[in-house]
């Protein structure tokens, strides 16, 4: 599909210009760096690159000096745009980066024509499905022993669902 107008750059009270781009082989090291700060069970560097290399699309958020702030990772398939990977660096939470990452990943699957957006959270992230609930996600299931946690153990997921 040809490259796809979305709101670039977006305007951040406190970081000024912010710039959206696809994620490459390039921003691995900074998106790593990012993902094993902020998760105990963190993606590997396999796991993005197998994204990238499958098509997925992947955005980077930088700050007008280049600095990464966050990134998405969304699949598209049929009609559904499934979530499948949203962070923002640590020092850089609840400053509203999340919203607009997920403002852009919703303007993407729009873009793309797709109806429903979906996504797991641990069940134990509950200022995560706080935010997903305010920005209008429903939970639609739970998905039991789905992600790693402590000593071995399995945690579950809540599944959530935003219509497009």
């Amino acid at each position: 599909m040809d490259e796809l107008a979305l709101p670039l750059p977006a305007v951040h009270p406190r970081y000024g210009r912010l710039h959206f781009a696809a994620m490459g082989a390039a921003d691995l090291d900074a998106v790593l760096s990012i993902e094993e700060a902020v998760y105990s069970h963190p993606w590997t560097r396999g796991n993005f690159q197998d994204s990238l290399y499958s098509g997925y699309q992947a955005q980077t958020l930088r700050d007008a000096h280049g600095e990464l702030l966050g990134y998405f990772l969304v699949m598209l398939a049929v009609d559904e745009a499934h979530l499948l990977n949203i962070s923002v660096a640590a020092l850089h939470q609840h400053q509203g980066l999340g919203r607009m990452l997920l403002d852009h990943a919703t303007s993407l699957a729009r873009q793309h024509r797709m109806h429903t957006m979906l996504l797991e959270v641990r069940e134990s992230n509950v200022h995560a499905a706080k935010v997903y609930r305010q920005y209008g996600f429903a939970e639609i299931g739970r998905r039991k022993n789905y992600y790693p946690a402590a000593n071995q153990t399995r945690e579950g997921a809540i599944v959530m669902s935003l219509p497009l």
